[in-house]
């Protein structure tokens, strides 16, 4: 067994609010930022990502005097970047399958986070976060971004990231 940091998984317009020093965002991803640089926990996000962050639905675009910028912070080696293979990729097309209310983009961030195995994926968008516990197995929490209990250090052994698709969790609504 080899002992993890806890991982978050970070959505888009987390690392938008930062980068753009969004007023509503800044207080909520900060302390989460600040346990990252402290090395208490890894903030994970999909190489989908580097692109999406640049401008996000009814969000203002980065300017490109800003690449530097957002190129240096995604180089932090508290951020891991994942690439979207096609294990992700058909994943996140199941989920879509099972939830109509995941676009592509979402679905690829869900299966990317239930992928990694992080303690919580942190957005600011309001029907991905209704899907909270509903995902995953175990069910992935879904929420904003919050300073994450110290003591989440979790212990697992490498080859549980190479078992292949994780069961899906249909709300018990649903199946009524």
């Amino acid at each position: 067994m080899t002992k993890k940091l806890p991982r978050r998984y970070w959505d888009s317009c987390a690392f938008l609010g930062i980068l753009l020093g969004e007023a509503d965002k800044v207080p909520l991803c900060t302390p989460v930022l600040e346990a990252a640089e402290a090395g208490d926990l890894t903030i994970v996000t999909s190489a989908i990502t580097l692109a999406e962050v640049i401008k996000t639905k009814g969000q203002p675009r980065i300017k490109e005097d800003d690449e530097k910028k957002v190129r240096e912070f995604f180089q932090h080696h508290w951020i891991v970047i994942q690439e979207c293979d096609r294990r992700i990729a058909e994943h996140a097309r199941q989920l879509m399958w099972i939830n109509e209310a995941l676009n592509h983009k979402d679905a690829i961030h869900v299966a990317t986070a239930i992928q990694a195995r992080v303690v919580q994926l942190d957005t600011f968008d309001e029907p991905l976060i209704k899907l909270s516990g509903k995902l995953g197995n175990p069910p992935l929490t879904i929420g904003y971004p919050n300073l994450p209990n110290p003591q989440m250090a979790l212990e697992y052994s490498e080859s549980q990231n190479d078992d292949g698709y994780l069961e899906v969790v249909e709300d018990a609504e649903e199946e009524s």
